[in-house]
């Protein structure tokens, strides 16, 4: 088995010639030291932090910054001039109310990502083959952009498809560009091999939503290897870790990233044990969070990877709250092999379910499959066979619906 390639990628940019825990974790402190006098110098959000730790444990005694602090205090948080922001993306968290969440990147952080995204992919594409990618390309170095150009860094063909297209308009791009990788949604990946069972595509990078293990698992059996999942969000600067050929875990991107594991009231957990990721951004030039609490619920698999490489493991990812709910329910529902996408509302105490399945006629076969109720819940379900005009029922994250 190959060492991950985010082993060679961290030791270039790094400058290291063994990468062992002990040269990332000097690195990371370096780092952290290095970030904690730019913002004594700044004087910004975190102008009454120390200036320097002598220890990474020393971090656990630092405040946390929380998604209301980074609507409320974002601009605070700069620390470089409006003149060198290349990138600003701004959006707003469901079931919520206030500004929404801006987070600002400069040049080198964009180049930074790219490059890890290379790292990444680099596991699963070749050179001269064709790579899908279904993820919004919004312009001004988006994330469809910014995968775009790694995928032609190395050396392969991107077949920008964005998540804007119909059904029947991804399967023509299927049957006309014939791409061997895809790159977005594990369940839009999902619906594309169900409606086109022999597919040109081999091998699969999923990120931008929840992969839960039965998901995976049908995913894999159709194309026939195994699945590279991706965890990344915008506010870690959109990559943050990768699986690699071992499968067990994806490795986080530890030269950019600290990553803590802590429990509901805030205390560090030990390893292995799950809890809500904390992250914090020392290599970020514009906007560098210092504890991020993410929402997300994750754990740090304990010891070295099978494939040798020394960067931590996270586990698979869940948000926190509802949205683990949903993943429990696409886990349930997608079992159902002729299921192509739903979308679900919370009508009181009733779970409306509206669907697309893969052929005209097993509409009621796939309904009858799902009992009424599901964890005490009713469960009210309404199906149809998939027409080419149709869209995938969700074009971000998958929810229930209020």
């Amino acid at each position: 088995m190959n060492i991950a390639k985010l082993d060679s990628w961290v030791k270039e940019k790094e400058g290291i010639k063994i990468l062992d825990r002990q040269a990332i974790e000097s690195r990371q402190l370096e780092k952290l030291n290095r970030l904690l006098e730019r913002e004594y110098a700044r004087q910004g959000f975190y102008r009454n932090l120390p200036r320097r730790l002598n220890s990474l444990k020393e971090l656990e005694t630092l405040p946390f910054t929380t998604e209301q602090d980074l609507k409320e205090q974002g601009n605070r948080m700069l620390l470089v001039s409006q003149s060198k922001i290349e990138r600003v993306r701004s959006w707003e968290t469901s079931g919520t109310t206030g500004p929404a969440k801006r987070v600002f990147y400069t040049a080198r952080d964009n180049d930074r990502t790219v490059s890890f995204f290379s790292a990444g992919l680099s596991e699963l594409i070749h050179w001269g083959e064709k790579a899908l990618i279904a993820m919004p390309f919004t312009g001004d170095r988006g994330l469809g952009e910014l995968i775009q150009e790694a995928v032609e860094g190395l050396g392969a063909v991107p077949v920008p498809a964005g998540n804007m297209r119909s059904f029947g308009e991804m399967l023509e791009l299927l049957d006309e560009e014939k791409p061997e990788t895809f790159i977005g949604p594990p369940v839009l990946l999902l619906s594309l091999l169900r409606m086109r069972p022999k597919s040109s595509i081999k091998r699969g990078l999923v990120s931008g939503d929840a992969c839960p293990p039965g998901i995976m698992k049908a995913i894999e059996e159709r194309l026939g290897t195994r699945l590279y999942p991706h965890y990344g969000s915008r506010e870690m600067g959109l990559g943050g870790a990768v699986t690699c050929p071992a499968f067990q875990g994806m490795h986080l991107r530890e030269n950019d990233i600290i990553g803590e594991i802590v429990d509901e009231k805030g205390k560090a957990v030990p390893e292995g044990e799950w809890g809500e990721l904390t992250v914090t951004l020392i290599e970020a030039g514009a906007m560098p969070l210092i504890r991020y609490r993410t929402g997300d619920i994750s754990r740090f698999l304990p010891g070295i990877c099978p494939c040798g490489c020394c960067l931590r493991r996270l586990d698979s990812v869940s948000r926190i709250g509802e949205g683990r709910e949903m993943e429990e329910l696409d886990d349930y529902i997608f079992q159902i092999p002729w299921i192509v996408d739903y979308r679900i509302s919370r009508k009181g105490e009733i779970l409306e379910i509206e669907g697309l399945t893969t052929e005209k006629g097993i509409e009621e076969k796939a309904g009858g499959l799902l009992p009424g109720e599901w964890k005490g819940r009713k469960l009210n379900c309404t199906w149809k066979s998939a027409e080419p005009e149709d869209e995938p029922c969700y074009r971000g994250k998958r929810r229930i619906e209020n």
